[in-house]
């Protein structure tokens, strides 16, 4: 074996590369502040680690990318867990970065001569934040639809240069398979290659000029990197790990129902390290967006990558003269980006895509009963694949359309000369129809419900969805009967439901006392005073 090791030695001088890299002698009084670069570096390798699994599955096309992720998350073995280690590593990262480059601010380690290093820092930092973006579209969720939807009009914002910025990111007129094609590429391949490329570079930088230790430097011989640092940087990397191993197990990675273009009334929220930026938004509106998208930004990225070349001074800590003033606009930017995310966490809508709501229970008993259209051909064996198997692929119109007249296969296929037959269902049936399959697609169990609550699903579906909307779904003309119940109590909910003018005077909803059976207003009336 010593042979073997010699003659090794003597082809790689490999023994020369681990003494150097094992140690190297640090400053004197280097201790856990210096330890997050090493983190930074774990959380990156465990985000390379996942995505490799992750894309064994994936496919980056629109009719398969949703399905192959919830292959991921509902068969694989494991799979879940993997998805979950990904989607929080994004987090961890993100803050593990920003953290690394507050200890560098802080303790002034982007001075002399070390500015380089610190510009290389801040691209990584940048590309990290690519990365996130990138495989924010690559579920084909709603979410990830109708955010980088806002992303691309955000780009169109650019001046001059805006329209072709957008285009290219689209890759078409539209969002679609080229714009899922393109986004994959660059999250796969584009910024790996990137980032590994910057990560090599600071390395070699750091090493160049070494740590710049403590803020005030101690007298005496320091301690090499083996074993105590070594240690220390174990110690931190195996906390940090558990942590986000125990995020993953304990609250497992989110996935919407399928991107629905036709859904132009979902509200789109980014991941929480985007929502300073998209709640920047509000406050420069129409014309003035390219301020929030562009020019503040640019002040706060333009302030970092000169403060190496402003910030001259031999003094290094940050409260004291003249570096006084560089720390207090890091805290005027640290404040804003955290009010900025606090008002947009407060701004959210509430989350729809958990809750059935009346009109998918309505779709689900509609397209399930056994004496229903669907169960004509939607069988086992039959024409068409079962409900519980379907995954629809088409969009909202094809399906009512198809709902209505199952013989055509599309809106407009029958001919005008050819008579149309006799509606198979209601629009509004269809629409709930749809939106039964959209969570059975999603992957959402079908709640239990009592008779008094399958009652009420499909009188709203009959009669209430044209205006009202529970959880996301029904018009927008009536109020929003989602959280009516904290509202109103259960008498004044069943007079509006009776008698809607008594109530209020004049109005567009006309009475039902004498067009519902007193059931159904019953179950009606208990269902929305349920909804606080």
């Amino acid at each position: 074996m010593a042979a073997l090791l010699d003659w090794l030695d003597s082809r790689t001088g490999y023994r020369s590369l681990v003494r150097r890299a094992l140690y190297e002698e640090l400053p004197r009084g280097t201790g856990w502040p210096f330890t997050t670069g090493s983190i930074v570096t774990l959380l990156v390798g465990c985000q390379f680690v996942t995505g490799v699994g992750l894309t064994m599955y994936y496919v980056p096309a629109p009719s398969l990318a949703y399905d192959s992720v919830r292959f991921i998350m509902s068969e694989l073995p494991l799979g879940w867990m993997l998805r979950g280690l990904h989607y929080w590593g994004a987090s961890f990262l993100v803050v593990a970065a920003v953290v690394h480059m507050l200890r560098v601010f802080l303790l002034g380690s982007y001075k002399a001569p070390r500015e380089v290093t610190w510009l290389s820092g801040l691209a990584m930092l940048l590309v990290i934040l690519g990365f996130s973006l990138s495989g924010y579209l690559l579920p084909w969720d709603q979410k990830a639809y109708w955010a980088t939807t806002v992303t691309i009009n955000v780009a169109r914002s650019t001046p001059i240069l805006g329209e072709y910025i957008a285009s290219v990111l689209r890759g078409g007129p539209d969002l679609g398979a080229l714009t899922l094609g393109r986004w994959y590429s660059a999250h796969v391949f584009l910024l790996p290659a990137t980032l590994v490329t910057l990560i090599v570079a600071h390395i070699a930088l750091m090493r160049m000029h070494g740590i710049s230790g403590p803020i005030e430097p101690k007298t005496g011989r320091g301690e090499a990197f083996f074993p105590g640092h070594v240690a220390k940087d174990t110690v931190m990397m195996a906390v940090v790990f558990a942590s986000l191993f125990t995020v993953a197990a304990l609250l497992p990675a989110h996935l919407d129902e399928v991107a629905n273009p036709a859904d132009a009334d979902y509200i789109p929220r980014p991941e929480w390290y985007f929502l300073s930026l998209f709640q920047l938004l509000k406050y420069f509106p129409g014309p003035l967006e390219p301020v929030a998208t562009m020019v503040i930004p640019g002040v706060v990225i333009g302030f970092l990558v000169l403060l190496p070349f402003v910030d001259r001074h031999d003094g290094r800590h940050p409260l004291r003269a003249p570096r006084r003033m560089f720390t207090a606009a890091m805290v005027v930017i640290g404040i804003g980006v955290a009010g900025l995310t606090g008002l947009g966490v407060a701004d959210s809508p509430p989350g729809y895509d958990a809750d059935w709501g009346l009109l998918p229970i309505a779709g689900w008993q509609i397209a399930t009963d056994a004496a229903s259209p669907c169960a004509r051909c939607h069988t086992s064996g039959g024409p068409a694949a079962p409900l519980a198997s379907t995954r629809i692929t088409k969009d909202e119109e094809w399906l009512l359309s198809h709902m209505a007249d199952p013989v055509a296969l599309g809106p407009g296929v029958r001919s005008a000369q050819e008579p149309a037959p006799r509606a198979m269902m209601s629009r509004f049936k269809a629409q709930a129809v749809v939106a039964y399959l959209r969570r059975e697609r999603a992957g959402r169990a079908v709640p239990e419900i009592d008779a008094s609550g399958r009652l009420a699903a499909v009188t709203y579906a009959e009669t209430c969805v044209a205006c009202h909307r529970i959880s996301g779904d029904g018009g927008t003309m009536g109020p929003d009967l989602t959280r009516v119940g904290s509202r109103r109590d259960p008498a004044s909910i069943r007079a509006v439901i009776e008698d809607a003018p008594a109530v209020y005077g004049e109005t567009a909803m006309p009475p039902f006392k004498s067009r519902l059976k007193p059931e159904q207003i019953d179950a009606l009336t208990a269902y929305l005073a349920s909804r606080q």
